[in-house]
């Protein structure tokens, strides 16, 4: 059961183990590496005294990138062969020096650059899909339209694969083990999409569908509707008595508070679905006990199209006890009577949903399709924790919003960037489940550390744990070799915009220059002390967010529009709105065409360094879903794990699917 390999490996790598211990050598013993992952920031391009891009990259390298058209960088970064260059430089030298060696009309790559991106590209996982020597080849969409309905291109290419693969994997246990799968799990549903298509024909699955948003839950029922699979609920009313209830004292409450009073709708019982009765009634424990969380089972949708049903649950995991879901699990054979066929309608459960029968021996597989941060951590934890999970399947991303475990380093990490609240916040989470999960990557000696700051910290032999700071994992979640002209031309555009905006927020004191370790002054976008609310490291950093498309047609209508947002009375951002407007009153239209004239030539610079930071950001991505298989590894419940491909990259980046199956 499985690939040949647990890991999509390489070309370089022919084992797993071998693999695994290249990548993690590799990961905390390049300074150019770990610059690169999280020792940068783009806000800090413009505001260092010390130039950023001559700091870190070597002066040849400059050299090169300097004649060299930004596509043309990013093709060798990303999709050109390099084993080019190495037969180019094995030929005698006497040879080439009449032919003048070239590459696309131009010099040919340094070789130190060239080492660089192939120590890069050997340990980044493979994310061809179909996965080679799989015995797969690409399919064609086999979801129906109606169910299809509300997904987007690129959301039907994710669903009718991840699907499929799921009803492969279902199936492959049930020959294995001789016991079928009788529930999926899905983990965070959002919309339901995946649950509704593996629920439908042709698979016809009883999905357990745990979202945390009630919301979102009401949409994918009203999807359901939509897509045809159940039948829309009727009502029946006395529209005569019903008019007059509503005119009757003008059918309001008032509601009071320290506001003062406000005219509430009342909620007639004849409006309310039984489902939302038991809804409300929860909420009012949730108030009492905040501290437990909320488990409520709303609907059983069974479909009509095919023999699957899908039972939505309102819950948020915590740690990966699905023991409150389980409890709730209704027996599919109730599903699968034939009276319950003949109606293929919802089945709306009364107040107190222990009335229907529940399911004794649910057989379990936890799946998820993009489940954000540590979402997956607790799907993985799962199959420990509940004795009715035999196997999970799951597809991660949003690095970004995994927390750390292991807290700060007592050792100096390469950086060109001072220290930042957010950096120093989030290392400071010690969540123990965040990352690593595997106690790999947690204890991971780092004696031979180039970095170690051995006169602050002489007992060298504590130094263990590979960590990976939020500003890596942001950069994990980029999709460069995606990239083409238009669109990378677009977001080059708006990271110099913002890079630029802070020189701007420095010259007239919004921020203070920080000054790191090495006596460098810049900063990285933390107001000044003397406006912004102080922490332990730093001070509340600016935040900008998106704006309006239009405000990123010139620099001028993008610093407007940065300033019309922070300087509202309701903007999110921590620091005091009227002290930002003061100190960038007077900036005129011409004083920021300055700025963008001054700045111009460097444009290129940003590009270069932020293509170069997304292109290592790949590495970063490996040891987050590798730390994954590691764990799933070191537990002896588990007889199997592996990562594989299961989608397009081009259609969908993250498409890498941790599997583990349970002894």
């Amino acid at each position: 059961m499985g690939p040949d390999q647990p890991l999509p490996l390489p070309v370089e790598f022919s084992d797993a183990d071998t693999y695994v211990d290249s990548l993690l050598k590799f990961a905390t013993s390049s300074w150019l590496l770990q610059i690169l992952c999280g020792g940068i920031h783009i806000l800090d391009f413009f505001t260092r005294s010390s130039d950023l891009y001559s700091s870190l990259l070597p002066q040849e390298w400059r050299d090169w990138f300097k004649d060299r058209d930004i596509m043309d960088i990013l093709d060798l970064l990303m999709r050109e062969d390099l084993n080019q260059f190495d037969t180019i430089n094995l030929e005698p030298l006497t040879q080439y020096e009449s032919q003048n060696p070239s590459w696309r009309g131009g010099p040919l790559p340094p070789d130190t650059l060239v080492q660089f991106l192939n120590d890069v590209r050997k340990h980044l996982l493979n994310r061809r899909f179909p996965p080679p020597n799989s015995g797969s080849s690409e399919q064609k969409s086999t979801i129906a339209r109606h169910v299809a309905v509300g997904m987007k291109v690129k959301k039907v290419h994710e669903v009718d694969n991840f699907a499929r693969y799921v009803d492969k994997l279902t199936s492959d246990i049930a020959v294995a083990r001789n016991r079928e799968i009788t529930h999926l799990v899905d983990f965070g549903s959002g919309q339901n999409y995946l649950g509704r298509a593996l629920a439908a024909r042709p698979y016809c699955k009883h999905i357990v569908a745990v979202e945390s948003k009630q919301h979102n839950i009401e949409g994918a029922k009203n999807m359901d509707v939509l897509a045809k699979l159940v039948k829309k609920k009727k009502i029946m009313r006395n529209k005569k008595a019903y008019r007059a209830s509503h005119l009757e004292s003008s059918g309001t409450d008032d509601k009071c508070d320290s506001n003062g009073c406000e005219k509430v709708p009342k909620v007639y019982e004849s409006e309310k679905a039984p489902e939302m009765q038991f809804e409300e009634s929860s909420n009012k424990d949730k108030v009492s006990e905040s501290d437990k969380p909320k488990t409520i089972t709303t609907t059983l949708q069974v479909y009509s199209d095919g023999h699957g049903s899908v039972q939505y649950v309102e819950h948020r995991i915590q740690g990966g006890n699905l023991s409150p879901v389980i409890e709730q699990i209704i027996d599919t054979s109730v599903v699968n009577s034939s009276d319950q066929q003949e109606q293929s309608s919802i089945i709306e459960e009364p107040n107190n949903p222990q009335f229907l029968p529940k399911s004794t021996e649910p057989n379990l597989m936890v799946i998820s399709l993009h489940s954000c941060g540590n979402l997956v951590h607790h799907g993985l934890r799962s199959l420990l924790i509940n004795p009715s999970v035999s196997a999970v399947a799951m597809v991660g991303c949003c690095y970004n919003l995994v927390t750390e475990r292991l807290g700060p380093p007592t050792y100096k990490l390469p950086s060109l960037r001072p220290e930042h609240h957010r950096l120093v916040s989030t290392s400071r989470t010690f969540d123990p489940h965040g990352f690593p999960m595997s106690d790999r990557l947690a204890t991971y000696p780092l004696s031979d550390h180039p970095n170690i700051d051995s006169d602050n910290y002489p007992n060298v032999t504590s130094c263990t744990g590979v960590r990976l700071n939020i500003t890596a994992r942001m950069m994990a979640v980029q999709a460069p070799q995606n990239w083409g002209h238009e669109d990378s031309d677009l977001f080059f555009t708006r990271h110099f915009y913002r890079a630029l905006l802070q020189r701007i927020f420095l010259d007239r004191g919004v921020v203070s220059p920080p000054i790191d370790s090495g006596g460098v002054f810049g900063g990285s976008g933390s107001a000044r002390s003397d406006s912004a609310i102080e922490g332990d490291e730093g001070t509340t950093p600016l935040t900008i967010g998106t704006l309006r498309r239009f405000c990123y047609d010139n620099f001028v209508s993008y610093v407007r529009g940065a300033l019309a947002k922070l300087t509202s009375p309701n903007t999110f951002c921590s620091v005091d709105p009227t002290f930002i407007a003061s100190k960038m009153d007077g900036l005129t239209d011409e004083d920021i065409l300055g700025y963008e004239e001054r700045y111009r030539d460097r444009k290129k610079e940003l590009s270069v360094m932020w293509s170069l930071m997304a292109f290592c950001a790949g590495v970063v991505e490996a040891i987050v879903v590798v730390d994954r298989w590691l764990w799933l590894k070191e537990q002896e419940e588990v007889e199997t794990a592996w990562v594989e491909p299961v989608f397009e990259y081009s259609m969908s980046p993250r498409n890498l699917v941790v599997v583990g199956i349970k002894r």
